[in-house]
């Protein structure tokens, strides 16, 4: 227990950690399952199309954060029975029941438009950049598969994020846990059926399922925000939601092309075996990440509403703390990391064709601890409901593709590996630090203001 208050891993924290932790478990196993069961072509193909579904991020257009920062602020006002009870101030429940049914509106429409406009983009893409001569991959039932589970989990996700404004973290926390396991568990099942494509879909459905108990688990909750009346006090989305939502959308949408346009770029330009060796390598660097966010991604909440009570100096301090030791973990996993692919040639040499050489993954690791770190800036300042990395996330984007497309054709993974250490080591890491230095002056100014009016009155 003292080594957990040192880490300072809260219940919610733990429960995040080992979900991650079990999910990379879930993926470790999958990944020797598609060396046993899938082909290098086949394998190009499983990573290109969970990279496809990942435009998820683009339909939600960064809608949970959003709901997340909202319900904690007025949630700041709220308590909450055991029951599903809410008592306290008349204007932030009112508010509250506002959030919840603009986002139920918001997100069915997106997973609607998703499923409609998805399904057609992947046919069409791979159909025309999936030719591998006498080879065939049966891939459309497969993805057809996954992009209806990707758009029922999309459903899903507001009432995630209401939940956790609302001070659910733990649970929340825990309901990732089982999603984890089932998915891990649906995974190994249909690789060992030797229908290793359909997998993704199987996963994305068993998790939407998982949520879906969750949601019904609070119901009640539900019930009685949704039969508040808002009256006058509904959230003006035009004026309140939009301007900080249109940038975590943008911002969103280019993490996505900087993190995972790769995999299609070399699928199109260098054909499915490297796009397949890149798509395992970035796997793993990116379960490295998930491990460490949740010291940050789990105080989020409590960030909004140290941000509405007006404690920076106390939200300087908690971010702090938690930044310093999430740094430090995932030094200790990349260095793991590193170590173990060096010696995989050793160990495995069959495993080790499958990703990218030790060299390149090390690169991949700097550029993957960069993101870590800009991503744990970006989850505090935007407590504010504010988006202050929207013009260096468009030129992270800008950076990350272009070099890719320019240099890929050429030098292939090497070529794309450099393009995501420009985007992220050089660029991105360097002007988020410079961007939060400022913020935090800012910020910690208005602290001193209201300990002065405190003291004042």
């Amino acid at each position: 227990m003292k080594v957990l208050g040192l880490l300072g891993m809260d219940r919610a924290v733990a429960f995040t950690f080992l979900a991650r932790l079990v999910s990379i478990a879930g993926s470790v196993g999958t990944v020797l399952l598609i060396v046993r069961f899938l082909s290098p072509v086949e394998q190009g193909y499983y990573y290109t199309l969970l990279s496809l579904v990942s435009l998820q991020m683009v339909f939600e257009l960064g809608f949970s954060f959003v709901i997340q920062q909202l319900t904690a602020h007025e949630c700041a006002r709220l308590e909450f029975g055991a029951e599903g009870g809410i008592a306290g101030d008349k204007e932030a429940r009112a508010r509250l029941a506002s959030v919840l049914k603009l986002s139920v509106r918001w997100y069915s429409l997106a997973a609607a438009v998703m499923a409609l406009a998805l399904a057609p983009m992947g046919m069409i893409f791979f159909a025309r950049s999936g030719a591998t001569g006498e080879t065939s991959v049966a891939w459309q039932g497969p993805w057809l598969c996954a992009v209806v589970a990707s758009s029922v989990g999309l459903w899903c996700l507001p009432f995630y994020s209401f939940l956790e404004g609302c001070g659910y973290v733990r649970e929340a926390a825990a309901m990732r846990l089982r999603q984890a396991a089932v998915g891990a568990l649906s995974a190994w099942m249909l690789m060992a059926m030797h229908h290793g494509l359909y997998s993704p879909a199987v996963v994305l459905m068993s998790q939407a399922a998982t949520g879906v108990h969750f949601i019904a688990g609070h119901r009640r909750l539900f019930k009685t925000v949704l039969h508040c009346r808002t009256e006058s006090f509904e959230v003006d989305w035009k004026n309140e939601v939009w301007p900080f939502q249109w940038r975590i959308a943008v911002s969103w949408m280019c993490s996505y092309f900087t993190a995972q346009v790769l995999i299609p770029i070399l699928f199109t330009l260098r054909g499915p075996v490297e796009a397949g060796q890149m798509g395992m390598s970035l796997s793993i660097t990116g379960y490295m990440s998930a491990l460490v966010l949740p010291w940050i991604s789990t105080k989020a909440t409590p960030f909004g509403r140290m941000v509405a009570s007006g404690q920076f100096h106390s939200l300087d301090k908690l971010f702090r703390e938690t930044f310093g030791r999430a740094m430090a973990v995932f030094g200790v996993i990349a260095l793991g990391a590193c170590i173990g692919v060096a010696l995989l040639p050793m160990i495995s040499a069959r495993l080790a064709a499958r990703i990218v050489s030790p060299r390149l993954f090390a690169v991949l690791v700097i550029a993957a601890g960069a993101n870590c770190a800009v991503q744990c800036l970006a989850i505090l300042l935007r407590s504010f409901k504010k988006e202050p990395f929207l013009v260096q996330s468009l030129i992270a984007a800008a950076l990350a593709v272009g070099l890719a497309v320019l240099v890929t054709p050429r030098w292939g993974s090497a070529g794309a590996v450099s393009s995501q250490l420009a985007a992220f080591a050089a660029f991105a890491l360097p002007s988020a630090l410079y961007i939060f230095a400022r913020s935090r002056r800012e910020y910690l100014d208005d602290g001193v203001q209201v300990a002065l009016k405190g003291s004042a009155a």
